[in-house]
């Protein structure tokens, strides 16, 4: 028997056709335009450019991006995870949950030129903790704290991805059942035991998900990486170079080439990323 379409669903539908109409046009029709152009040169299908996108210095950028990117993602993920067991298991006083929570907020969400800049006055050449270092004697540039810099990178990355694995980790922790605890202590089991059996194969997909989301986020910045280092050999940058016709006769589609790889890497994730919030949900949701 054929099911009829309810009257909200087709309210449901048409409040939701400007938004698909959007998205198809500023999303997915970019999307297959550049993987299209990636593969196909006169016409005629090839996958040089593909090639040329992971060798030589776009290789390298690869590279340098994906370790840029799980190292914010290993750091911050265990950094973020430590924080939100903190702040769960703070009882007094109250009013830190609600603070830790609104920062979270605010920082997972600040990025781009604002917190460049704003690195750069802490320890930039000219830094304060730079000068206050100075005036102790002590040349922080020596040990290689400088915003400019690959660890330099990290920890301005930090900055936003501690606290967005803070939020993303923080309701998977409040699926863990006060009476799972009460249970396993009342079967003998000890806290390790508990965290061991329990705790930690709950938590290690949400732990995961959220590091893949980190891995993503890093992966893509663009703004802060520019203002940094604009001439670093990282994705994003190289694709801006590109895009803005810098490029050799006969390298004219390698723009659309690394835009596809970044496309296939960041599409790869984030489906990784929701078969690993499924089994979150799992324990979560019940």
């Amino acid at each position: 028997m054929r099911q009829r379409i309810t009257p909200d669903a087709r309210l449901g539908l048409l409040v939701a056709l400007p938004f698909l109409a959007f998205v198809a046009l500023f999303l997915i029709y970019p999307v297959v335009v550049v993987m299209i152009a990636s593969v196909t040169s006169d016409g005629e299908f090839t996958t040089e450019s593909l090639q040329k996108a992971l060798a030589g210095t776009y290789g390298k950028g690869f590279a340098n991006s994906i370790i840029l990117a799980l190292t914010t993602a290993v750091i911050g993920g265990v950094l973020g995870l430590l924080l939100a067991l903190s702040v769960k298991g703070l009882e007094r006083p109250r009013w830190i949950h609600n603070t830790v929570n609104s920062w979270s907020a605010v920082a997972s969400q600040l990025g781009g030129v604002p917190l460049a800049f704003a690195f750069i006055a802490a320890i930039g050449t000219q830094g304060i903790i730079t000068k206050i270092f100075m005036n102790l004697g002590i040349d922080i540039n020596e040990f290689g704290v400088s915003p400019t810099g690959f660890w330099g990178l990290v920890v301005v990355y930090l900055y936003f991805q501690i606290p967005l694995m803070f939020l993303v980790t923080l309701p998977a922790l409040n699926g863990l059942r006060p009476t799972w605890r009460e249970a396993a202590a009342v079967m003998g089991a000890s806290p390790l035991r508990y965290w061991r059996k329990v705790g930690i194969p709950i938590l290690t997909p949400a732990t995961l998900g959220g590091m893949l989301l980190l891995f993503v986020n890093s992966f893509a910045a663009y703004a802060t990486a520019y203002v940094l280092n604009p001439g670093g050999a990282l994705v994003p940058l190289q694709i801006r170079f590109l895009l803005q016709g810098n490029v050799i006769s006969g390298e004219e589609d390698l723009g659309y080439a690394i835009v596809t790889w970044v496309i296939i890497l960041l599409l790869s994730s984030l489906l990784l990323m929701t078969y690993l919030q499924r089994r979150t949900l799992r324990w979560t949701a019940s």
